[in-house]
């Protein structure tokens, strides 16, 4: 899959561990999500990586953009398309040396821009900036503000999206704010219907674009 801009935009499912996770994204899928960021801290490797490639070819089946949260060696064992950092996942050099050119290389940026124009300079393609909201996923996470999302983008002149507590309810704020992309865990993962909420986040997305 070629790399382009464009291609990150729009909602965006980060994955919480569950026993039927498959069929949880193969329905966020099918409800309009173009991009699934594989995420779970377990010591079980091998399930990881067996989760994690099907996950990845469920992805290509789709046309979606598939990548892993932190672990740069499980993105390459899979194939995936790229892989998403944190503040303590290892250097963008590094990462870019082992997975090449055209994987997407992502990176949190909490509420610090310098951190987001650093790290575009090292090679990343895109920035993420959170919490925008409250979060259920990281209760511990500061609050960034909203203006990050569109100057973000200005200072680095890659996508920047949106975490921390997105919902049906408030992912109207972030389009309206200037985001390329709003990640979404609980609002996907722990709803009863995935494919339903993903559905109705796609639909609201768009209407505020």
């Amino acid at each position: 899959m070629n790399k382009q801009p464009s291609q990150l935009a729009g909602v965006y499912a980060v994955t919480q561990p569950r026993p039927d996770l498959q069929e949880a994204v193969a329905a966020v899928l099918r409800g309009g999500v173009g991009i699934v960021q594989y995420r779970d801290k377990s010591e079980d490797a091998d399930r990881r990586r067996e989760e994690a490639g099907a996950l990845c070819r469920l992805c290509e089946e789709y046309g979606a953009l598939f990548l892993v949260n932190d672990d740069v060696d499980l993105a390459a064992a899979v194939a995936a398309h790229g892989v998403h950092l944190g503040r303590d996942d290892g250097a963008v050099v590094a990462a870019r040396q082992q997975l090449g050119d055209t994987a997407w290389i992502g990176v949190s940026c909490y509420d610090d821009l310098d951190r987001a124009r650093r790290l575009v300079a090292e090679g990343a393609d895109y920035v993420a900036f959170g919490s925008i909201f409250p979060s259920p996923t990281k209760p511990e996470s500061g609050l960034a503000p909203m203006e990050l999302l569109r100057s973000g983008r200005e200072a680095t002149g890659c996508p920047t999206v949106a975490i921390g507590g997105i919902d049906a309810g408030n992912i109207h704020e972030v389009a309206a704010a200037g985001a390329d992309a709003a990640a979404v865990v609980s609002a996907l993962f722990a709803a009863e219907d995935p494919e339903a909420a993903a559905r109705q986040l796609v639909a609201q997305w768009q209407r505020s674009r």
